[in-house]
């Protein structure tokens, strides 16, 4: 296989009862995923842009941390979403 990647949809809206998750963990969780699937061997990382949502309507900086924290994983948007 020459290329196999993933695109992170996330979930980040507040269901019935549950808070809206907290904006370092949220990032902290999506380093720690492409982190390990670098170590796995996966080629691609992508991350969909949520305006609406403080945690990640910005990708850059998680982009740019992903990058500094693995050796062989492309990173990239995968979707942007524009309402």
């Amino acid at each position: 296989m020459k290329a196999f990647g993933f695109l992170s949809f996330g979930h980040y809206g507040s269901g019935r009862g549950h808070a809206d998750p907290d904006a370092r963990q949220a990032l902290k969780d999506a380093i720690e995923i492409a982190e390990g699937a670098d170590a796995l061997g996966v080629n691609g990382a992508y991350f969909r842009v949520h305006h609406f949502a403080r945690q990640s309507a910005s990708p850059m900086p998680l982009l740019s941390a992903i990058a500094a924290r693995t050796r062989h994983i492309e990173v990239g948007t995968g979707v942007i979403d524009m309402r």
